[in-house]
Parts: C-alpha cells; sequence; structure tokens
C-alpha cells in the first residue's frame, strides 16, 4: 500500500493504520480549508472552487460556510 506522498509501507495493526487515515484526513481538511480561503480572497467563485475540488458548487459553499468562511 501508498501513502499520499507515494511512499511504499507495510500495514501493521488495522485500527493504528486507520488512525493514521484519520489524522491525514484532518491535515488534508485543514490545508483544503486554507486554499479555499485563498482562492476566495482572489475572488475565485465559488463554481471555480467546486470545480477544482470536483464537487457542486452547493456541496462546496455549504461546507465552507458552514465553517464561518469566505
Amino acid at each position: 500500500m501508498e501513502t499520499l506522498e507515494g511512499a511504499a509501507y507495510e500495514p501493521g495493526d488495522p485500527l493504528t493504520a486507520l488512525a493514521a487515515v484519520a489524522r491525514r484526513r484532518g491535515e488534508l481538511d485543514v490545508e483544503e480549508y486554507h486554499h479555499v480561503l485563498r482562492a476566495r480572497a482572489a475572488g475565485v467563485s465559488w463554481r471555480g472552487i467546486a470545480a477544482a475540488l470536483g464537487v457542486s458548487k452547493q456541496a462546496v459553499h455549504k461546507k465552507f460556510t458552514r465553517r464561518g468562511s469566505a
């Protein structure tokens, strides 16, 4: 199996692996939020952000306005 960085690893305890996935998911959520804020500050529309993320405009707008962003 490979990580997001492309480095192979041997799976060990599945609960440890799941915890690592949850941690990385949280890190990616923070990174995504940061880039959405930057995009909005640069004048990018919700439609443009949604297209970049591969989701609907409504989904991205709901996700990020719920957090009090942009």
